[in-house]
């Protein structure tokens, strides 16, 4: 037997034919459950359309973070076919500061194919939502229990952790997902599919932490590999990570009166669609001098102004710096194509996304949005 074949038998761990894993999961979670409010109360049925946008908006972000823009959305938008007939603008617009622009436009073209191809009602099978735009394999799973009680199980980073632990999974991440998935479709009940994947997403967020795991609380106390082991602490195992080379530029902050010049970005790419000001590339190693050659031209205008120290901005691939430069603009100066002024004080209408938050900020000392 070769080395691969042996690690690959020792990491997949044999299970019993039967288990009392599901019904002690179960019993925890009608004590302990968390008040969510996306989450349907006790016995109530699930709205599919609050599932769904909870799903998409807790993508690669927090609860807390989540909650005000989920109250927010639901107030203006209350279902799914109200959301279909918003403008791609105005989803972007309160979108704004959540990050991972894509979601958002990944949203409202879910939300016009429901609404026009579906009638308003979501799918109630795994396979008719992928179908869906910016629906992957874990929403779909997701929507399908929670929604509509298929039973199937979703693994969100909460989930792989209780599982990576329980089962004492010795693959690296992300090469070990497929076998956390296998292991973790053995853990929902023959009923009550979707809090039993509701109540696993709960025992990683409370008990089955990152650090200092509260086992003692754990339902699972008595059958967890890795705390009998004592190296709970240690999983999911992970590959280092990679990351990506340090990316410079520059941002040309240019006021008219109490006005700002933007712009919207390309629909498709990193941030498309969302409001910025003008600025240069971000390259690696790019020197400042290369970057102020692209500020945008308008006559009458200032000499540009430098300001002190440099906005930072951690992206999922790569790390950014931007040199911010300030310049006045004459009144009833045009803005230059493809560019608009904005009254500052509505700025928080529009779509900025963080890094341009904090470069806006540091450039009119609104609060502090960069480091010297």
């Amino acid at each position: 037997m070769s080395r691969r074949s042996a690690l690959k038998v020792k990491s997949e761990p044999v299970l019993p034919e039967t288990s009392a894993r599901p019904t002690l999961l179960l019993q925890w979670y009608d004590r302990h459950r968390r008040r969510l409010p996306w989450r349907a109360a006790p016995g109530e049925a699930s709205d599919p359309y609050r599932v769904w946008l909870s799903e998409i908006m807790l993508q690669q972000t927090t609860v807390k973070a989540v909650g005000p823009y989920f109250e927010k959305f639901v107030a203006r938008w209350p279902d799914v076919t109200a959301l279909g007939r918003a403008s791609l603008d105005d989803v972007l617009r309160m979108w704004a500061g959540l990050g991972y622009y894509s979601r958002a436009r990944n949203l409202h073209a879910c939300a016009v194919a429901v609404t026009r191809e579906h009638g308003g009602t979501f799918p109630d099978t795994e396979e008719g939502l992928r179908a869906l735009p910016g629906i992957g394999p874990y929403t779909a799973a997701a929507i399908a229990a929670i929604a509509f009680d298929r039973h199937t199980m979703p693994v969100d980073g909460n989930i792989e952790r209780v599982v990576s632990r329980l089962f004492a999974v010795e693959d690296e991440l992300p090469q070990a997902k497929p076998l956390i998935q296998q292991l973790a479709a053995t853990l929902p009940a023959n009923s009550r599919a979707g809090d039993s994947a509701q109540a696993l997403m709960d025992l990683g967020a409370s008990i089955c932490t990152p650090k200092k795991p509260a086992c003692s609380l754990c339902p699972f106390i008595e059958d967890c590999t890795a705390r009998a082991q004592g190296t709970q602490e240690t999983f999911p195992r992970k590959a280092p990570k990679k990351s990506g080379a340090l990316r410079r530029g520059a941002a040309f902050v240019v006021t008219r009166g109490d006005e700002v010049l933007v712009r919207s970005r390309p629909e498709k790419g990193l941030l498309g669609g969302m409001t910025e000001v003008p600025g240069s590339d971000w390259v690696a190693g790019q020197e400042d001098a290369t970057a102020k050659q692209q500020a945008p031209e308008l006559k009458a205008l200032s000499r540009w102004q430098r300001k002190v120290g440099v906005v930072t901005h951690v992206f999922t691939h790569f790390p950014l710096e931007l040199v911010v430069y300030t310049a006045k603009a004459e009144a009833r100066t045009r803005a230059p194509a493809g560019m608009r002024w904005v009254p500052i004080a509505t700025l928080a209408d529009e779509a900025l996304p963080n890094v341009m938050r904090k470069v806006i900020a540091h450039a009119l000392d609104l609060s502090s949005g960069a480091s010297s």
